[in-house]
């Protein structure tokens, strides 16, 4: 049996490419993208309706793509009738109806890929590598902000 790895920027990068094609294989069904997917996720989260410059604060800073990658993210998903305006508020966003559906679809499917990936790992583990993930986060956002 051989040694587990030491924890660095190449074995995060594989887990994050192996679980990122489980999502794409949940995605490319229903023809949403990536960036896609977390703009849904994210104003989803914001409850009825999320500020677009806080969604693009969210995605900018969350997945470290520009602006204008966001901007036409939000684009699709307003073409493609799954997210809308606020009815005189243009700077508010939420998801249609069919925006909401979607998007219950797409998280039920990561609850299944969750459960398949981290089901059954003990706790304390979990807890351990989320700690080490964020601080390792935090440390590269903080050498991106100097440079």
């Amino acid at each position: 049996m051989s040694a587990a790895p030491t924890l660095n920027g190449q074995v995060i990068g594989q887990a994050h490419y192996a679980t990122r094609a489980l999502l794409e294989t949940v995605l490319a069904p229903t023809g949403t993208t990536f960036n896609q997917s977390v703009a849904l996720n994210a104003v989803a989260d914001g409850g009825e309706a999320v500020e677009r410059g806080a969604l693009v604060a969210r995605m900018t800073g969350a997945l470290k793509i520009d602006e204008s990658a966001v901007q036409a993210t939000i684009r699709e998903l307003a073409e493609s009738k799954l997210l809308e305006s606020l009815p005189g508020d243009a700077s508010r966003l939420r998801l249609t109806e069919a925006g909401r559906t979607l998007n219950g679809q797409i998280r039920a499917a990561v609850a299944e890929i969750t459960e398949r990936l981290y089901g059954g790992l003990p706790a304390e583990d979990l807890q351990t590598a989320g700690r080490l993930l964020a601080l390792v986060t935090a440390r590269a956002n903080a050498a991106l902000a100097d440079s």
